[in-house]
């Protein structure tokens, strides 16, 4: 079953509240956006008027909140390629996550392995394509060399656009150029970072996590992952270690870490229809930030709260100046 994407005709779309030239005259200004989840189980729909908004501690105008449309959106799927064997039964699942994005969403579809990510199917509009593509994870151990390292080599190459942050150029979509989406990982993977050298529960900070975390970050990315597994590593502190690393990268930019726990799930099914809920709640926010002498590839710290009561804000901890979630401007 497909899960609606997008708002009901009842549901008050976002104002705009101020013209970005207005905000941008001043020298270092420049328009930038990021992802808000807005998570109600009431289906609240938040105005940019209900949301305050600071970044490095000061407060800054939001000047725009809208919904993303299925077209705007671009979610990749990455799987380990050294998950478990036992993954085979999860093989209807993950093809079934490819086919049923709503219409107009791009799915990209690739396997994490050697250090990068093996892309097997580019984005593309073609649902059926791509869940014709997905195989069976190869099973061996360690085989990702580090999921964290796939992950920020994908993010700051991210296909079909420019590298380096600075320079992201129009994605492509079946081959052709199109407008700038917004842009979203799903991770299939134990998470574990066997270069840190120990799953010890003493020893959880990586510079490659925290590396990835900060690509993501600065790509203007959102990261989310479903825990499964590895050929190698199986529950105890492995399971431990890999989930919270997992969590670190998805705190860090606005995303959600599924199945929270030392077994597999029996089906994958019910984190991808979240994942595919959690989708239709997410808005680009639009303020302008000052990219000051770091130019913009610098991050600053952000920090949203709403008026709203039983309103939760999902969002990335830090945005990078100058980023784009959209190359459609925000509406009058």
């Amino acid at each position: 079953m497909k899960l609606k994407f997008g708002l009901t005709p009842t549901l008050v779309t976002a104002a705009l509240l101020l013209p970005l030239s207005a905000v941008a005259q001043n020298e270092g200004l420049v328009a930038t956006q990021t992802l808000v989840r807005a998570d109600s189980k009431e289906n609240v729909i938040p105005a940019a008027t209900a949301i305050t908004l600071q970044l490095n501690g000061k407060s800054t105008p939001l000047t725009s909140l809208q919904p993303i449309p299925p077209s705007g959106a671009q979610v990749a799927l990455l799987i380990d390629d050294g998950l478990s064997r036992s993954a085979g039964i999860q093989l209807g699942d993950l093809k079934g996550f490819a086919e049923d994005m709503p219409p107009g969403v791009e799915v990209f579809v690739g396997y994490m392995r050697n250090g990068t990510v093996d892309q097997v199917v580019p984005f593309t509009t073609d649902h059926a394509q791509a869940a014709a593509a997905v195989r069976l994870p190869l099973g061996q151990p360690g085989i990702s060399a580090s999921p964290y390292f796939c992950l920020s080599e994908f993010v700051r190459h991210w296909p079909g656009a420019g590298s380096n942050f600075g320079d992201r150029g129009p994605t492509e979509t079946d081959g052709a150029p199109g407008p700038q989406k917004a842009r979203f990982v799903i991770l299939v993977t134990n998470g574990v970072d066997p270069y840190n050298g120990s799953t010890s529960i003493l020893n959880q900070d990586s510079p490659y996590v925290a590396s990835a975390a900060v690509d993501a970050e600065r790509a203007g990315v959102s990261v989310s992952a479903v825990y499964y597994s590895d050929a190698g590593f199986r529950g105890g502190r492995g399971s431990f270690s890999g989930q919270s690393y997992l969590s670190q990268v998805a705190d860090a930019t606005g995303g959600t870490v599924f199945n929270m726990g030392p077994i597999n799930p029996v089906s994958l099914k019910p984190y991808f229809d979240q994942f595919a809920h959690q989708l239709s709640e997410t808005y680009i926010a639009t303020f302008p930030a000052d990219a000051g002498n770091g130019g913009k590839e610098h991050l600053v710290r952000l920090k949203m709260n709403t008026s709203i009561p039983k309103l939760k804000l999902r969002y990335a901890e830090n945005v990078r100046p100058g980023n784009l979630e959209s190359s459609a401007p925000p509406q009058q």
